[in-house]
């Protein structure tokens, strides 16, 4: 008669806890991101990235980015299958508590793998390399009685459009700005270059252009005196998160002008293009 051997326990538990062990590492793989340019987007939001399976998207994880742009976690844990199988790789920003497991709205970067790798860019939000803009400084609020205090985005000429910028989806909207001795201002957030922003909490009474802009002229925030002087200030188009995770302009600032000192008043100016700050990088499977 045969004998039978049993093994302890202890030793039956340690060949489970190790079979269990290489099962799940034959069925993950890594997924590795480089990413350069991305920004900080504090407390309330983080990125997300998703792998495009058969038209649907899966998520590999989140991170953070610090004050320096580095990334909280580069590598992570896939499905192997589906990172096998997967087309394209998209990143998004989602809210920190996200009750919601599909992408949001706010799909940030984005490009499809060829073998390995796959680079990606801003190109899902649009492209901007045909992008222009158009200035003036006024104020038609106050019947431009402090012509240097103001800046709509207009062409004067007409007066027409002065913005040619391509339409945004849900998750991104378009904002002005003017940094002035340290100071950023908002001159209100839009969707439609072609007609008037969402703010003018700083202007006068009287109408103004339907076109993005504001009159800095009441309402002036704490340090500030209006009516201001835009003389040597910088102007800014900013391509802002919605929702928005700060209150500062965001990373994608496709158009700039530095205002001329003293300010050239009531002529039509051209704005320049500025698309070296917007994020790139790869991810490899």
């Amino acid at each position: 008669m045969k004998k039978k051997i049993f093994f302890p326990l202890v030793l039956l538990t340690a060949l489970t806890i190790s079979c269990s062990s290489d099962d799940d590492a034959a069925s993950t793989a890594s997924l590795t991101l480089n990413l350069s340019g991305l920004e900080n987007l504090g407390s309330n939001f983080v990125y997300e990235g998703w792998i495009v399976v058969n038209g649907t998207p899966v998520t590999t994880g989140t991170f953070t980015v610090n004050d320096a742009g580095a990334l909280s976690k580069t590598q992570f844990d896939v499905d192997r299958a589906q990172l096998n199988n997967a087309t394209d790789f998209v990143l998004s920003i989602e809210p920190t508590n996200d009750p919601d497991p599909a992408p949001s709205n706010t799909k940030y970067l984005a490009g499809s793998f060829s073998g390995s790798t796959a680079s990606v860019s801003t190109g899902i939000i649009g492209n901007f390399s045909t992008s222009t803009g158009k200035y003036l400084l006024g104020t038609p609020t106050n019947g431009n009685a402090n012509p240097n205090a103001g800046v709509w985005f207009m062409d004067g000429n007409g007066p027409s459009v002065g913005l040619n910028l391509p339409t945004l989806d849900a998750g991104w909207k378009y904002e002005g700005w003017v940094v002035s001795n340290g100071t950023v201002l908002s001159t209100g957030a839009f969707t439609n270059p072609n007609g008037p922003d969402m703010s003018a909490i700083y202007s006068g009474m009287m109408p103004s252009p339907p076109f993005p802009g504001e009159d800095f002229l009441v309402n002036a925030p704490s340090g500030l005196t209006f009516p201001a002087n835009l003389s040597g200030a910088t102007l800014v188009i900013s391509v802002e998160p919605f929702p928005d995770n700060s209150p500062m302009p965001f990373t994608l600032k496709p158009l700039s002008h530095n205002v001329a000192n003293p300010a050239v008043t009531g002529t039509t100016i051209n704005m320049e293009r500025s698309l070296l700050s917007f994020p790139t990088g790869t991810v490899s499977r």
